[in-house]
């Protein structure tokens, strides 16, 4: 019965209605703002002159006069919810304010419970019409704001940005916002630094310190504007105002420089390059009126207009158009008692004196039916409550002020042109622009946007580790612990970028087997490595989750077979010699046989006769040893070496010869019925891949081949293996694969196997990176540039040169024997028939010293001995000596020595010796 007395005596309690049926005398609107704050000294003039202008307008609410029922937050949040409780105690209609977000939040709680309309300038995107639905945003919020940074990053091509930003509502939920906003361009906030409110000027040294050692060189600033300029002061300091550096800033910073004016130029230069977003307030008479008369108002003090004057001052214009039609339409300031306060009458806090405006419902749909234009443009909400039409200026921070380089607006995005003055409001690509910038460190160049990080960490590219096809990619002793094509390739793509890239080499796999590279784009793709290095082809699969360069080497599958080839031709037996080894052959044999015909000729009378039987001989002689049928005996010691040398060279050259001609006469036979794509799936045979590879999802997936027919194969020799055991002796009837490994493979078995049919797919590879990597732009750059120049190409033959045997004169070429492979015998075949010749001379000389000497003794007395029949004093001389017999020569010096002997042993026997003086 007790609960009934109180409910019945709580509705009987006394409803204030405050003018009856007719217009009331006197309207209360309240007021919360930060009065020492930056904002709140540019608002509380405007608000109080627009009541002042409107209580002088008698077009506006005739014979009502607006009060202001001002509360000063004190930039504390406890103050702040005091102060809306004590402003709604006053019977207010609507409230202006406030522009904290976190006061706002539980301000519009408040009003919810007491239908009262608040025309807030606090920009948090979460005060949402549907959680707050008295609330009403009366300036442009920040989600907008963040939607405009998001394009603005995205038109200087960036993907990377630091977020910095005041640890509250109004920051996080910002921030927030900017990440969707980003993420919608293909960019990303890497790192989200967030400073206290009251931050001091050491915390911010820390923070600039930490985020200076990231990788991006790009950051959104988004602070108090009390507070913000203390940061860039800490950037000037640590030299992060220089070039190199963006900052964007939101229009906190605006906010600030244009009430601080006459302009101070240290602040400037602090912020020179910096790039903001201000409110945009359309240019109109009233708004140059308003300007002009600012300084004559009252309570302006030295503080200029910023855009939150004028939304502050056409706020009271709206809420007062939005009464007079309230009043118009018969509606009444009635106030009732909430029951459910009742209940805490023995509260010290008196918070039965806050009562519900019973046509609040009423008033704000007349707020948010209004069409307004004011000094700030034009109020009309959306079915979100949100002021259409949202517009920033984009300024850029000079030294001397700021200069406009642009517009963003909700419908059109970028523009140089104002909103209000575009034809079309559709977004195109080609209207997407700004004019000029000057960019921190007083550059025109725009900045890359990103460094590596300074931090001491280098990059950790994962790198296949191959058993097979190591000429791409495999494991190195030596620094920096890989090899190979591909290696190269990125080394050289590296030198070229204009900054340093510090990096590590990963090795991906066990070594045992190749490591599957859809799982390396994967981790590359978690973040456990930065990147991935090698021969990974693009597929569409992959780049889902990563990104590619520009391709380094064309790829595509192709299928591969054992093939026929057919050589024979009348001239086949001249095809295992090149015509220089031929030429070379001959010479030699005609020289060999001429050093055996001089080194015999004086010994053995099968080299010797007439002139013409001497030539024939040395010509049968030097042929014949070619097939080992020479029917002249070599006596000498010399002569013999010679030709056991020779007939060792000519051994080696028979083989060869042997052999080259049995490979090119040789006809390959068919093994294989597979002559194309179409073949390959119909036939039913066993298909070989490589392991690792992404041919088997291929195959499986989009050729609908069985599983049960696809054999993976480890390596080269596997598939020479499986080649040539064929589908029905445990083997492959073709093998898929792509191209690079396929010439590769081709050039190493003797053209057995030739490529079946054309490419079925074409790819390309690629060097893998994390999505929206910078890096990946530069290094497709830098592939184009290696292409452009040639360097490309020399590095492939440097790794790839063998070629690939395409048609049988290629085949055929390749199997010829050339002088570089033998010149080895033929300088030893040279080198001994010098040694021969020199050894012979010496002989031939020492004799005929020994001749010429037994000579001159005989002439010692010639009354005994008659003068000698042969002489040797002249070259043709020399030659008849040479062409003596030896043991004719023999005979003549032995018989000249006993001949000496015996007239020394008769000179005795008459007592005088051959050396007593005469």
């Amino acid at each position: 019965m007790r609960a009934v007395l109180i409910l019945v005596i709580c509705m009987l309690e006394p409803v204030i209605v405050m003018g009856g049926g007719s217009r009331p005398k006197s309207v209360n609107i309240g007021a919360l703002l930060t009065l020492n704050s930056i904002i709140g000294r540019a608002v509380k003039p405007a608000i109080e002159a627009a009541i002042s202008d409107i209580n002088a307008d008698s077009s506006v609410l005739p014979g009502t006069r607006l009060n202001l029922v001002l509360h000063d937050t004190n930039c504390s949040g406890f103050l702040g919810t005091i102060d809306a409780l004590q402003l709604m105690e006053k019977d207010v209609a609507l409230a202006i304010g406030p522009q904290s977000s976190g006061i706002a939040h539980v301000i519009s709680d408040v009003v919810n419970e007491l239908h009262v309309p608040l025309l807030s300038l606090a920009t948090d995107p979460t005060l949402t019409a549907l959680q707050y639905p008295y609330f009403l945003c009366v300036t442009q919020t920040d989600y907008f704001q963040m939607y405009a940074i998001a394009d603005l990053i995205d038109h200087y091509g960036w993907k990377d940005v630091l977020a910095i930003f005041v640890d509250d509502d109004y920051g996080r939920n910002a921030i927030s916002v900017l990440g969707d906003a980003l993420a919608q361009k293909r960019a990303k906030i890497s790192y989200k630094a967030a400073l206290s409110p009251g931050a001091s000027v050491s915390e911010m040294t820390d923070l600039l310190v930490q985020v200076n050692l990231m990788e991006s060189r790009v950051y959104v600033v988004h602070l108090n504007p009390d507070s913000g300029l203390a940061l860039f002061s800490v950037a000037k300091t640590l030299g992060m105002m220089t070039q190199g550096y963006v900052w964007v800033a939101t229009d906190w910073l605006p906010s600030v420089l244009d009430a601080s004016e006459p302009m101070d130029h240290d602040r400037m230069n602090l912020l020179e390059g910096v790039l903001a977003l201000r409110h945009h307030i359309p240019s109109s008479d009233r708004k140059k009126a308003f300007v002009s008369r600012w300084k004559n108002l009252k309570y302006t003090g030295n503080w200029s207009i910023n855009s939150y004057t004028f939304y502050a001052y056409d706020s009271v214009w709206l809420a007062a158009h939005a009464l007079d039609s309230f009043f118009h339409n018969g509606g009444n300031l009635t106030f009732l008692t909430d029951p459910r306060l009742s209940m805490l009458k023995g509260s010290r806090l008196n918070l039965t004196s806050l009562r519900i405006f019973q046509g609040g419902e009423e008033l704000l749909n007349l707020l948010l039916a209004s069409n307004y234009t004011g000094l700030a443009g034009q109020y009309q909400f959306d079915s979100q409550k949100n002021l259409v039409n949202p517009t920033l200026d984009i300024l850029n921070i000079v030294g001397t002020g700021s200069r406009r380089i642009g517009f963003w607006s909700n419908s059109s995005g970028l523009s140089v042109v104002a909103p209000e003055n575009l034809k079309s409001h559709n977004r195109t690509f080609s209207e997407q622009k700004l004019y000029s910038v000057i960019w921190p460190g007083q550059t025109m160049k725009q900045p890359r946007g990103w460094v590596f990080p300074n931090n001491g960490r280098e990059l950790r590219i994962a790198v296949p580790n191959r058993v097979s096809f190591q000429d791409f990619v495999s494991k190195s002793k030596d620094p920096p612990g890989v090899q190979g094509y591909c290696i190269d390739v990125f080394e050289a793509a590296i030198s070229l970028l204009p900054y340093a890239v510090p990096h590590t080499y990963v090795l991906y796999g066990n070594g045992k087997r190749n490591p599957t590279y859809n799982n390396i784009v994967y981790d590359v793709a978690q973040n456990k490595y930065d990147a991935a290095v090698g021969d990974i082809t693009i597929t569409t699969n992959r780049t889902r989750i990563a990104d590619f360069t520009q391709p380094f080497l064309e790829s595509g599958l192709v299928i591969v077979a054992p093939v026929k080839r057919t050589t024979s031709t009348a001239w086949a037996f001249m095809k295992p010699f090149t015509l220089e080894m031929w030429a070379v052959t001959g010479v030699f044999f005609i020289l060999v046989g001429a050093v055996v015909w001089i080194l015999e000729h004086r010994l053995n009378s099968e080299f010797r006769g007439s002139p013409r039987q001497q030539i024939t001989t040395i010509l049968w002689f030097s042929l014949s040893t070619m097939f080992f049928a020479h029917r002249e005996n070599t006596v000498s010691t010399l002569g013999r070496l010679v030709l056991i040398i020779w007939l060792f060279v000519v051994l080696v050259i028979n083989s060869s010869y042997t052999a080259s001609l049995t490979s090119i006469l040789t006809v390959q036979q068919l093994t294989s019925g597979i002559r194309g794509l179409d073949s390959l799936i119909a036939s039913g045979d066993p298909i070989g891949i490589q392991d690792g590879s992404f041919a088997r999802n291929y195959l499986i997936n989009e050729l609908n081949i069985a599983a049960s027919r696809i054999v993976t194969l480890k390596d080269e020799n596997d598939y020479a293996l499986a080649l040539e055991r064929g589908p029905r002796n445990g083997g492959v009837a073709a093998i898929v694969d792509e191209l690079p490994y396929i010439e590769v493979f081709l050039a190493n078995v003797d053209c057995l196997y030739d490529i079946m049919g054309q490419e079925f797919t074409k790819s390309g590879w690629g060097f893998v990176f994390q999505r929206d990597s910078p890096l990946a732009v530069d290094l497709s750059t830098a592939i184009l540039t290696l292409s452009e120049n040639g360097n490309l190409q020399r590095i492939h033959d440097k790794w790839l040169s063998n070629g690939v045997c395409s048609d049988q004169s290629d085949e055929t070429v390749e199997n010829r024997l050339s002088l570089q492979s033998f010149w080895g015998l033929f300088l030893i075949m040279g080198v001994a028939c010098f040694v021969a010749i020199v050894c012979f001379l010496c002989k031939v000389i020492g004799q005929y010293c020994k001749f010429n000497k037994e000579d001159t003794v005989g002439e010692i007395e010639p009354s005994v001995r008659p003068r000698p029949a042969m002489r040797l004093s002249s070259f043709r001389e020399l030659m008849v000596f040479v062409d003596r017999k030896e043991d004719e020569v023999k005979e003549i010096l032995r018989s000249k020595k006993s001949m000496v002997k015996r007239e020394g042993i008769g000179s005795v026997s008459n007592g005088q010796p051959l050396d007593s003086p005469t």
